[in-house]
């Protein structure tokens, strides 16, 4: 698998697959490093090793499976699956969804300002159906995720396509859960044409 592109930012990075666009997140805090639904990336792992000691894995989406165990594995490290909490780190454990088929949480880290959602959100043409930074799940659009309405990151994270980081965070996310609803004829319209990319 080829690496399309990392996103830096002062706490760690993102990498992006070039296939499917699904987007890993390596995040260092106090000399220790949490893998949050990667994708086995030879490059990337190594750069995520050598910010600090792997501490977990970490799957915020029941499905979202990837690579999670076999690295944990490999990594001799916990694979937090859903977790309700993430032992000694700085992250607070949001709930967003739990439905029979679809169990979400996202990571919110107070000191960096740092909200990570795996799946309610995106940042890809999918999502976003050409309005905004960001947008809500197209199986969301109707009943948008607010345990999600309270947060104002300055990073914004997610688990299909680049971050959004700075003011513009924010407001993406406010911008994808206000818009939702109304955006949702246009996001529908959209979809052969983004399906055929």
């Amino acid at each position: 698998m080829a690496t399309a592109r990392y996103d830096e930012f002062p706490f760690g990075f993102s990498w992006v697959d070039d296939t499917l666009v699904r987007t890993s997140h390596a995040l260092a805090a106090d000399g220790r490093v949490y893998l949050v639904d990667p994708v086995d990336d030879p490059d990337a792992l190594a750069r995520a090793a050598a910010l600090g000691e792997p501490a977990a894995v970490v799957q915020l989406l029941d499905r979202h499976g990837r690579d999670c165990a076999p690295i944990a594995a490999r990594l001799g490290v916990p694979h937090l699956k859903v977790p309700e909490a993430v032992p000694g780190s700085p992250f607070e454990v949001v709930p967003v969804l739990s439905w029979p088929a679809w169990h979400e949480v996202a990571l919110w880290w107070p000191a960096e300002r740092a909200l990570v959602v795996p799946e309610a959100i995106g940042t890809t043409p999918l999502f976003t159906a050409g309005e905004g930074d960001a947008g809500v799940h197209i199986l969301l659009r109707l009943f948008p995720p607010g345990a999600l309405r309270g947060f104002a990151p300055e990073h914004l994270l997610v688990g299909h396509g680049a971050g959004v980081h700075g003011p513009a965070a924010a407001e993406a996310l406010r911008h994808a859960l206000d818009r939702s609803r109304r955006d949702l004829p246009r996001a529908v319209a959209k979809l052969p044409s983004v399906a055929r990319r």
